[in-house]
């Protein structure tokens, strides 16, 4: 199912057939150089690349959460190249999450080396210069309703972070140095300077 798409267009949402995760897997392969994400209604999100400022931001975030994750021991952080299907169907990729051993050892042990099958615990988004607002929390709304106990939608161009909990209004937390996890992840805390100027200028 090859396609081009010019990436001024991007990001862009087209329909598609239904596709099993060995066919959603290669289509992924197909284009090395877009990423894709699918809703519970069937539609394919296509996303260009991050910028080169984004994705040290994320590598920063990834970093800390691995860290802290490795110390703790309780569960396992993931990359935002992880994906994930949700129990509404969506098929979602975090900036960067945190899954609890317990809930991991649970999938069945064909389903290890796939798509994992279930909302992490904890996740974390961060906008880019191509993300809307809109989009992006209702995608936060999305990880909360599908199982997610807590969740983070960063925003270093305002230097912002909105906390996402269950039945809760989101919280916005501006210019902090730091946050501090809770519920899940009680005990992590996220540095934020090298998140906000990760070159340290």
């Amino acid at each position: 199912m090859a396609f081009v798409i010019e990436e001024t267009w991007l990001p862009a949402t087209l329909t598609v057939p239904p596709m099993t995760d060995e066919q959603f897997a290669a289509f992924c392969a197909e284009h090395p150089d877009l990423f894709f994400e699918m809703t519970a209604d069937g539609e394919l999100i296509v996303m260009p690349p991050n910028y080169t400022l984004t994705g040290i931001r994320n590598g920063e975030i990834f970093g800390q959460l691995r860290g802290w994750a490795r110390i703790d021991g309780r569960g396992i952080a993931s990359d935002p190249s992880t994906g994930f299907v949700l129990p509404s169907g969506a098929r979602r990729s975090p900036d960067a999450a945190w899954i609890l051993n317990q809930r991991i050892r649970q999938l069945a042990p064909e389903q290890m080396e796939r798509f994992w099958h279930l909302c992490p615990d904890f996740v974390i988004e961060l906008r880019s210069h191509t993300d809307r607002l809109p989009v992006l929390r209702a995608k936060m709304g999305e990880w909360i309703s599908n199982g997610a106990q807590l969740g983070w939608l960063i925003d270093a161009e305002r230097r912002v972070v909105e906390v996402f909990r269950l039945d809760r209004e989101p919280e916005i937390i501006a210019d902090a140095d730091a946050i501090q996890g809770e519920g899940p992840v009680a005990g992590f805390t996220l540095e934020l300077l090298p998140v906000w100027d990760p070159l340290g200028r």
